[in-house]
């Protein structure tokens, strides 16, 4: 403990930065909490070091907590807008683009599976479509397969 107080400002940095790294790495940058502690942690730490705060420990708790509301107030909109943009647009695995053809005939309400890269894959498809036509895979979720005609 005595070590921590004889060094508060580096202390409160590492401190700091080991929350950031939490909140990003574990966390995801999912909840902010963190995120503006460990920066209110690591910015009171500068504030010591530089002699702008006092060096105590009351007064370090307290600049952290001022610092962590300043910091929550301006940066909460900006960083919840940030989370929200997100793309819509699906990723696409190596699977979509896959040809094949048809062993049998599908339908949408005629279930057939698909043995590939030794697992079996449900074909979902809009139309009906005859065995041994060619098809292609246009979207791949988890155990299917979302077929379509390929056009010759």
């Amino acid at each position: 403990m005595q070590f921590i107080t004889n060094n508060l400002a580096e202390s409160l940095f590492v401190t700091g930065l080991i929350l950031l790294v939490i909140e990003v790495a574990v966390l995801g940058f999912s909840t902010f909490v963190l995120f503006f502690v460990g920066l209110a942690a690591m910015a009171t730490g500068v504030l010591l070091y530089f002699g702008v705060v006092p060096d105590s420990i009351l007064s370090a708790f307290f600049s952290t907590g001022v610092i962590t509301v300043i910091a929550a107030a301006v940066l909460w909109r900006p960083l919840k807008r940030m989370q929200s943009d997100v793309s819509p647009k699906k990723a696409q695995g190596d699977l979509v683009g896959h040809q094949f053809i048809l062993q049998e005939s599908v339908s949408p309400t005629k279930a057939v599976t698909y043995h590939y890269s030794g697992v079996n894959w449900k074909l979902i498809c809009t139309l009906p479509i005859e065995a041994g036509t060619r098809v292609e895979v246009i979207d791949a979720e988890v155990g299917a397969f979302h077929i379509k005609i390929v056009e010759s």
